[in-house]
């Protein structure tokens, strides 16, 4: 059943049970104001920088990875970025590939079982190509 606001019964239930530690964004969303809506909520945001016409900042922006190669540090913020984009290839993958973006069943049970046979599809493929 909808509540007011569009919202189904329980929605709320599931909200309160998670937390929020990160907002991970790309560059158009490089803007002080989203970043200080994010620490405001006590996220960290991950937002890559966009330079735009500040020259100074795109030759520090280009600089950095060789600085942090040389001292060998690893960027944790590009760490979880590049998971982040592993996670959307696997969620673009099962809409494209694995009949994710339309579900044409009706019923719990089958609107359930339609993306986990997408996620196990995906698994077998990912088992055989690392299988000798």
């Amino acid at each position: 059943a909808r509540q007011p606001g569009g919202h189904a019964a329980g929605d709320d239930d599931r909200r309160a049970r998670v937390t929020w530690l990160h907002e991970l964004m790309d560059s158009a969303h490089d803007a002080p104001e989203i970043r200080r809506h994010g620490e405001q909520r006590g996220h960290v945001p991950i937002i890559d920088v966009n330079p735009r016409r500040d020259r100074a900042l795109a030759e520090m922006k280009k600089m950095e990875p060789k600085a942090r190669a040389a001292v060998n540090i690893p960027d944790p913020k590009a760490v979880r970025y590049r998971n982040r984009s592993a996670v959307e290839r696997v969620n673009a993958r099962l809409k494209d590939e694995f009949g994710g973006r339309h579900v044409r069943v009706r019923g719990h049970a089958k609107v359930f079982a339609h993306p986990v046979f997408g996620v196990l599809a995906l698994a077998i493929g990912q088992l055989q190509r690392h299988m000798p």
